[in-house]
């Protein structure tokens, strides 16, 4: 029975030592870390979503805003917004809260975000420094999911590494930081041939393929480390039921160590998120980043 990885508990260790580099760098340096999340529309899941940003930005110490603007707005409003924060001293991270409206080009919208702003890592410099191997602010959910392998395997080095899905959001940045661990890593989807004899070889695995319960215990190398990113919601005996991209209880028959769905990645992402806002405003400022 694979150990359970639990990251609800390790964002919350996350976020008191995102607290603690808060404290430290308004001690001494007057500086206050603000994040700026622009909504637009009424997304219901996105409001949710924004409004637990909000939340655990504020109780991190850090300085928290929130633009709601209407599902109407311009492609142009929306891009004035971005140039505003852009030229706020105060402002050190800047999100979009995705998707936006279909008339709105979102590419567009994220790479008007100041690349030194943007702790989404989503604009095409993070993403080519990223993959330069330079420093660069990286998308949140990969981030975490290297984050919880490190700490439950240890040193990466070595290890072969099969990523399922390769969306610009999770797939090929997840692969780029596995890459940066010294794993060797394969890239795979829903196109792979033979899927499954593909996975079976890896000790590490990372489903980020958005398929409820694709992947199924006998794909699963014994002793394994399965980071399961999907959120699924699907209906199961007249139930509401969210699930992973794991068929969770044949994974974790074999694997040696799993995430669950939920609180696994998800609790992750805004963890990584107010890291990330920290990093930018100690680069901004040009002051030493302090210990995480």
């Amino acid at each position: 029975m694979a150990k359970l990885i639990d990251g609800k508990l390790y964002a919350e260790g996350l976020r008191k030592r995102i607290a603690i580099a808060v404290a430290e760098l308004k001690r001494d340096h007057n500086l206050i870390p603000g994040l700026a999340v622009v909504l637009v529309g009424e997304d219901p899941a996105s409001k949710v979503y924004v409004a637990n940003k909000a939340k655990q930005t504020v109780e991190v110490g850090m300085n928290s805003w929130e633009h709601k603007m209407p599902a109407d707005t311009s492609e142009a409003d929306l891009l004035a917004m971005v140039q505003k924060l852009n030229d706020d001293p105060s402002v050190h991270g800047i999100l979009v809260q995705m998707p936006v409206p279909k008339h709105i080009d979102s590419a567009k919208v994220l790479n008007t975000i100041d690349p030194a702003k943007d702790v989404d890592g989503f604009h095409v410099v993070n993403v080519g420094r990223l993959s330069t191997g330079q420093d660069a602010l990286v998308a949140c959910t990969p981030t975490g999911c290297v984050m919880l392998a490190k700490d439950t395997l240890g040193d990466l080095s070595g290890l072969n590494a099969v990523v399922i899905g390769r969306s610009n959001i999770v797939g090929k940045p997840v692969a780029q930081l596995l890459l940066t661990e010294n794993c060797t890593v394969t890239i795979a989807h829903s196109r792979s041939k033979d899927l499954a004899s593909i996975v079976r070889g890896a000790d590490l695995v990372i489903a980020a393929v958005g398929r409820p319960e694709m992947v199924k215990g006998d794909w699963i190398k014994l002793g394994a480390c399965v980071i399961d990113v999907g959120i699924n919601r699907i209906e199961r005996d007249g139930k509401n039921k969210l699930v992973g991209d794991c068929d969770f209880a044949s994974c974790e028959a074999v694997a040696g160590s799993i995430t669950p769905v939920p609180g696994g990645v998800g609790p992750m992402t805004i963890a990584c998120l107010l890291h990330n806002t920290v990093k930018a405003a100690a680069a901004i400022k040009g002051v030493k980043l302090p210990e995480m």
